[in-house]
């Protein structure tokens, strides 16, 4: 008959402890890396309210109307004569941009339509009107 000492195993521990916080230390990484990725081109205004409005994803060209009704086409300013002639050579050769319009809600209603009748013209040109969500 053959004996067998019993053998003394050591009870297996996980350490959680440590796992939580080199998982919350990569998590804080990438939530603040993330809002370093967004891109803004358009100048602060304040943007009027819509409950139906949707976020565009293609967004490339930006034309800001500020309150005092002076025109920025992607930060800089612009004249309106010479918006047609802009946002088509920022288009580039597909031809197919979404250019959005950031008016300030206190900006007279008839500059921003004659912004929006120079862009229409333009062929391949999707519109958009940029507003914040209603709270």
């Amino acid at each position: 008959m053959l004996y067998f000492p019993e053998e003394h195993e050591d009870e297996f521990e996980l350490n959680i402890i440590s796992m939580i916080d080199v998982i919350f230390a990569i998590l804080t990484f990438f939530i603040i890396s993330s809002l370093f990725l967004t891109r803004s081109q358009s100048l602060p205004v304040n943007l009027p309210k819509a409950s139906s409005a949707q976020p565009q994803q293609r967004t490339r060209i930006t034309v800001t109307v500020k309150e005092s009704g002076a025109i920025a086409l992607n930060r800089e300013a612009i004249a309106l004569t010479d918006l047609q002639t802009a946002v088509r050579e920022l288009m580039g050769s597909p031809r197919q941009s979404v250019v959005v319009i950031h008016a300030d809600e206190a900006v007279n209603h008839g500059r921003v339509v004659a912004v929006m009748d120079e862009l229409r013209a333009i062929e391949g040109a999707t519109l958009g009107i940029s507003t914040q969500p209603q709270n």
